[in-house]
């Protein structure tokens, strides 16, 4: 993790009706980790308010202000933000000089390849590596020693740690497309859907994440201002998800495109973005859009070109474009182009 150089006095209690999502197992890594060193997790799970009843029930679950408490007192008390994953300890520091080390990189390509190579610096155990292929990019994670009782624990955060500071260099969310790892399915495995909010697999050759690959050429948007800002507190872009998305616009409109005959719900366009159909309304208007718009721009463009380019009657343009019936379609039409859609063939085609 990063260089959290959080205040010193006690953090304010989690908000009320705060989700817990976070696995007690991950709080047993961490208690592992004083173990291997010999010292007492007590005082860390103290000032992450979480009981000794609670952290003895494997089923129990802790929110993320619980898990960004505990991971900072962890840190200190240690002085290693690798939290006992690797064959040495991480200084205080040592992941901020790798997000230091990727912020001058023009494209969150870049960056995050630096990131892959920087991070063999400060450990043998683990080799990231970013791939794309067909449109997806993957960051994949390969085991080069026995990571131990920690081996989920280091697995995830990891992965998280990766996309959390992705998605603060170019502010936006950076939706995960699916989640592999190399372990059976734990008893927790339910927390996977909130901890990378897209589908996850257990049982697979090395862990890894997929997202869509075009996030990787915008341009990063901080600087080394806002680098020191991010680094005296950087723990809640590891435990949190960001919520702004960037590529949502161009996402949703991708969607309607692949299925112009679909009757596409904010429910549906919401349930395969991984996604709730309010948080879907909210983000798509801060980017000056609307769900209808979408669908409108993508019926159009369907409608436009088959008009133009082949001889379909008019109601089988009606049905590719996405339209329950004719009429409800040459309404649209006349609205969009003042025109009806026989009048626009007619015109938009050279004279004989």
């Amino acid at each position: 993790m990063y260089t959290p150089s959080l205040p010193s006095h006690r953090p304010a209690p989690a908000r009320q009706g705060a989700v817990a999502a976070t696995p007690m197992a991950f709080v047993q890594a961490i208690a592992q980790a004083y173990a291997q060193r010999g010292m007492d997790p007590a005082g860390a799970l103290a000032q992450a308010q979480i009981a000794p009843e609670q952290r003895a029930d494997p089923r129990a679950r802790i929110t993320a202000w619980q898990m960004e408490a505990l991971c900072d007192a962890a840190m200190r008390e240690l002085d290693d933000e690798a939290l006992g994953w690797f064959e040495r300890r991480l200084p205080w520091g040592s992941y901020g000089l790798l997000a230091r080390a990727s912020l001058t990189a023009p494209t969150l390509g870049l960056a995050l390849a630096r990131w892959c190579r920087h991070h063999g610096l400060l450990t043998q155990a683990i080799a990231l590596r970013l791939t794309t292929e067909g449109g997806q990019a993957q960051l994949a994670i390969a085991e080069q020693r026995d990571l131990g009782g920690l081996r989920e624990f280091c697995l995830v955060s990891v992965l998280r740690n990766a996309l959390g500071l992705a998605s603060w260099f170019i502010d936006s969310r950076l939706p995960v497309l699916g989640a592999q790892f190399p372990f059976a399915a734990p008893a927790h495995a339910d927390a996977y859907a909130v901890l990378f909010a897209g589908p996850a697999q257990f049982g697979a050759a090395e862990a890894a994440v997929q997202f869509d690959a075009r996030y990787l050429q915008l341009p990063l948007v901080r600087d080394a201002a806002a680098m020191d800002q991010m680094l005296q507190h950087a723990l809640p872009l590891t435990v949190r998800q960001y919520r702004r998305d960037r590529l949502l616009v161009q996402r949703v409109r991708q969607l309607l495109a692949a299925a112009p005959q679909a009757m596409h719900s904010a429910q549906t366009v919401a349930q395969q973005l991984h996604l709730s159909p309010r948080t879907l309304h909210r983000q798509l208007a801060a980017e000056g859009a609307t769900l209808q718009q979408l669908k409108d721009e993508v019926r159009r463009a369907r409608a436009t070109e088959l008009l133009h380019r082949s001889d379909r009657p008019i109601k089988q343009v009606a049905q590719a474009a996405g339209f329950a019936n004719e009429k409800s379609f040459i309404r649209a039409f006349r609205g969009w182009t003042g025109q009806s859609p026989a009048e626009f063939r007619h015109r938009s085609r050279p004279a004989d």
